[in-house]
Order: structure tokens, then C-alpha cells, then sequence
């Protein structure tokens, strides 16, 4: 009997080591750090501050094969936000996803929302000093709907996939689709109403997608929005064009309008190939969908568009290291004020690891 339990321990053993390296396979940890100097002149408002913008580390890795999985921490309280109260230490990815069939993929957890292109993108990989004004106050950022800091993320279930090759064996289309709870991250669903959020795009040709994307649900508190975005990129030889517009019917967090629209476009340009690039972004936001501010009927000023023309150039002293150079000239119609022009500096230092 002791022989007979002495195996049977051992074989427990050996299959529960198994089980484990089976789940820990390609097990890999990483991170990165975006360390900010920002100044602007904007009229009564003058600021030059140094910030850490991101401290992120992840585990991801991949398990049975057909099952892939993150969780990411953000490890930095913001330093704009002195109580801390929404953008504190967090955790902001926690997923899984089965990935058996290129076609067919389903993810579930806490990840990014699927709506528009560049809210996905890696902060450093994405160019500029902050993602555009349209995707922060669209893709759920800081949301105009108000709500917790989520960068662009939600909990929820997603299918996806790409599919139709050419004779290359380079898919042409891609879709995906999903429904969350419309909070934001670590956010239960207040309303018990889902949002469903989708998009498609083609790739033609090498390094191009043309896609549309929709969103429509509700936020507790707020009411209904129903949102639409249609994006182009083209990405080769290290050249980078991108565009984007979103319109959003519903109301704001303050319940004082209910349209708004931006639109972005940009180009990132080598001159030394995955070395130095310079760069340029025309990036508008009209909170109220109008270009200049006015007064309500309830005798509320409401802000107009707000327009960053922006500059810069990079350098990457290694693949994992980088520094960033930028100046925005600012038209902003959100103030009550005859002055609506300041400027703006950027320098970020960026590594991974």
C-alpha cells in the first residue's frame, strides 16, 4: 500500500510539474518607462514640469499553444493627479486569449476597446507626445463621458481575425467585435447594459489598412453614445501616415452637449533608417462639434475646437532607447479668452526592457 501511494505521489508530482511548465511556456517579462519634460505659455495657466508619464511592467506568455495571456501593471500614480483618486498604481491588462484558428480568435478580460487604429498602439510606438485628442476623448482615455482613466480599455469579451489571402499569403481583411461593461478597467457594469464596439479593415496592398469602426452603448448616469470612426494607415520602409476621424452623438459628462468630432493626421519620416525620424501631427478636437465657443441656452460658456500643429524628431540610441523632441503651436477654443494661442514644449526619454 505504501509503494502503491508512493507512486501515486510521485506520478501527482511529475504530472502537476508538467502542468505547470505548460502553463509557464515562453514566459516573458518586460516593460518600459516614458520620463516627460513639458512647457507651455498658455495665458494664466504657464507651466515647465518634469513627469513620468508611464511606468508599465507585463507578464505574458503562452499556454496548451492555442491560449495566450498578459497581465500588465501600471507601477506609477500620475504626478498631474495629486489625490491620486483615478490614475493611482493599477492594474490595466489581465486577459486571455484562444488562438487556435487565425480566422477565429476569442479574447476575454480586461484589454484594449477595438476602435480605431491607434488605440492599440504601444505609447512609444504610436509617435507623439500624448495619442490624439479624438482617440483620448473617444476611445475612453479620459472619455468625455466621464468615467474612470482607462487608456482606451474596458472589461469584456472579444472575437476576432484575419482572413481572404492573396496569392502572397497575406490576409486582406480583418474583423473584430465585442461587447463590455462600459466603465472602463477594474469597473463593474453599472447600467447592465453592454457596449458593443467593432470595426473592419482591408489591407490592398503592403503595409496599408482602411478601416471603420463602430460603438455604441451607454454609461450609467450619462445616457446613451453612439460613436463611428474612419481610419487609413500606410506603414513602409519605415515611413509612417496615418489619419483618423471619430463623430460621437450623446451627451458629455456635464450633460451640456451632445455631438462631438475630431480628426487627426500625421507622418513620421526617416532620415536615418530605424534611427532618427522627423515627424509632423494636425490633431483638432470640437468638444461641442463646433469651431468656436459659445453660450447656451442655460447661459453656459461651451468650448469650441481645440488645434495642436505639431513638430518634432526622434532618436533612437538603441532599439530600446529613445529620445523625443517636439513643439506644438496650440489654437484653443475651449477658454473663454481673446487669447486662444500658446505654445508647447515636449522632450520624453523612452526605454524598454
Amino acid at each position: 500500500m505504501k509503494k502503491v501511494l508512493l507512486a501515486a505521489l510521485m506520478m501527482g508530482a511529475t504530472l502537476g510539474a508538467q502542468a505547470q511548465s505548460e502553463w509557464f511556456k515562453n514566459v516573458k517579462f518586460s516593460g518600459y518607462g516614458m520620463v516627460q519634460y513639458q512647457a507651455s505659455d498658455k495665458d494664466g495657466a504657464e507651466s515647465n514640469a518634469f513627469n513620468l508619464r508611464l511606468v508599465r511592467m507585463a507578464l505574458e506568455g503562452r499556454a496548451h499553444d492555442d491560449f495566450y495571456w498578459k497581465v500588465q501593471m501600471q507601477i506609477n500614480g500620475n504626478t498631474y493627479d495629486p489625490d491620486k483618486s483615478s490614475t493611482d498604481i493599477r492594474l490595466v491588462d489581465l486577459f486571455g486569449e484562444w488562438q487556435k484558428y487565425e480566422f477565429f480568435k476569442v479574447k476575454a478580460g480586461q484589454f484594449k476597446r477595438p476602435f480605431t487604429f491607434e488605440n492599440p498602439m504601444h505609447p512609444i510606438t504610436q509617435g507623439f507626445m500624448s495619442y490624439s485628442q479624438n482617440v483620448s476623448k473617444l476611445a475612453g482615455f479620459s472619455d468625455r463621458c466621464g468615467g474612470n482613466a482607462s487608456n482606451g480599455r474596458d472589461i469584456g469579451v472579444q472575437i476576432q481575425g484575419d482572413f481572404l489571402k492573396n496569392a502572397e499569403g497575406r490576409n486582406l481583411l480583418h474583423y473584430q467585435v465585442g461587447a463590455f461593461n462600459g466603465e472602463g478597467i477594474n469597473q463593474k457594469d453599472k447600467d447592465n447594459r453592454k457596449d458593443i464596439i467593432g470595426g473592419m479593415w482591408v489591407m490592398p496592398i503592403k503595409g496599408m489598412r482602411i478601416g471603420a469602426f463602430g460603438w455604441t452603448g451607454s454609461r450609467a448616469g450619462v445616457g446613451e453614445k453612439n460613436r463611428y470612426a474612419l481610419s487609413g494607415e500606410y506603414t513602409q520602409n519605415d515611413w509612417t501616415f496615418r489619419t483618423e476621424y471619430i463623430h460621437s452623438q450623446g451627451w458629455n459628462e456635464k450633460h451640456n452637449i451632445d455631438k462631438a468630432d475630431g480628426i487627426y493626421a500625421l507622418c513620421i519620416a526617416p532620415i536615418q533608417k530605424n534611427k532618427m525620424h522627423v515627424k509632423a501631427r494636425y490633431d483638432l478636437y470640437r468638444e461641442a462639434n463646433s469651431w468656436n465657443g459659445f453660450i447656451n441656452d442655460a447661459n453656459q460658456f461651451v468650448g469650441g475646437a481645440k488645434t495642436l500643429y505639431e513638430i518634432g524628431a526622434d532618436y533612437l540610441f538603441t532599439k530600446n532607447l529613445q529620445i523625443n523632441l517636439e513643439y506644438a503651436r496650440v489654437n484653443d477654443r475651449t477658454i473663454n479668452s481673446d487669447k486662444h494661442n500658446y505654445n508647447m514644449v515636449d522632450v520624453e526619454l523612452d526605454f524598454r526592457f
